[in-house]
C-alpha cells in the first residue's frame, strides 16, 4: 500500500490518561506516524485540531463531557476535516453506530494489536476506510431499521446509475477501490470518480456512510 511521503500527523483523544499516554508512545514510535497532539475529552478536540492540523484523529467514544460521536460530527462539518478512526472497547453499543453515522471513517476495538492500529491509521490517511468486520457485522445485525428509514434509503439509492449502484454494493461489502476496479473492469481513478459522485448525489460524508445506507436499504 502506498504511504504518504511525510509522516501521518495524529491526534489521540481519550479520557483515560494512561491509555492516551500508551497510545501516543506506541504511535509516535511507529514508522510514518507522528503524534502531534492529545485531547482528554471531546470538547478539547477543536482546539487541538486547530493547533496541530492532524491528518487523522484517533477518537475514543465514551468521554465525560463531549462524546466521540458528537466530536466527530463537529469535525466533519469543517471545510477540510481530518479523518477519524474510532478506537473503543464497545463492540455492541449504539454509540459505535452513531459515530459511523457521524462520519468516522473507521473504527477498531482497543484490543486490536498495535501493528493493526498503525496500519489502519495509514490506510485511513490514504483514503481507505477501516471497519472491523466482526464489530460492524454485529452492529448491523442488531441495528433496528424502521420501515421509513429503509424506504428513504431505497429512494436515495434509486437516484444512482446502474454502475454507481454496483459501486455502492461493493463499498458496502468492504471492498477497496482496487478490488472494485477489478470487479467492474475499470480503472481505480474511475472508481474514485464514481465514489465522489455518489457522495455528492446522496449528500454523504464518506464511504462508511455509503455502506450504512446500503444496509438500511436491505442491500448488504
Amino acid at each position: 500500500m502506498a504511504r504518504v511521503n511525510r509522516p501521518v500527523r495524529v491526534v489521540v483523544v481519550d479520557d483515560d490518561a494512561l491509555v492516551r499516554a500508551g497510545l501516543s508512545m506506541m504511535l509516535d514510535g511507529a514508522a510514518g506516524l507522528a503524534v502531534v497532539g492529545e485531547a482528554a475529552d471531546g470538547d478539547e478536540v477543536p482546539g487541538v485540531v486547530d493547533a496541530h492540523s492532524p491528518d487523522v484523529v484517533l477518537m475514543d467514544l465514551r468521554m465525560p463531557r463531549v462524546d466521540g460521536a458528537t466530536a466527530t460530527r463537529a469535525l466533519r462539518r469543517r471545510p477540510r476535516p481530518p479523518e477519524v478512526v474510532v478506537l473503543t472497547t464497545f463492540d455492541s453499543d449504539d454509540d459505535v453506530l452513531g459515530a459511523l453515522r457521524a462520519g468516522a471513517n473507521g473504527f477498531l476495538l482497543k484490543d486490536t494489536p498495535p501493528p493493526e492500529i498503525v496500519d489502519a491509521i495509514h490506510r485511513v490517511a490514504a483514503g481507505d476506510p477501516i471497519l472491523s468486520p466482526r464489530v460492524l457485522r454485529g452492529l448491523m445485525d442488531r441495528a433496528v431499521v424502521h420501515a421509513d428509514s429503509a424506504q428513504r434509503a431505497r429512494t436515495a439509492l434509486a437516484e444512482l446509475s446502474p454502475r454507481e449502484h454496483a459501486v455502492v454494493l461493493a463499498v458496502a461489502r468492504g471492498h477497496t477501490n482496487a478490488e472494485i476496479a477489478r470487479e467492474l473492469s475499470v480503472s481505480v481513478a474511475t472508481v474514485k470518480a464514481h465514489v465522489s459522485h455518489i457522495l455528492t448525489k446522496l449528500a454523504l460524508g464518506n464511504r462508511t456512510q455509503i455502506a450504512l445506507l446500503a444496509h438500511d436499504a436491505g442491500l448488504a
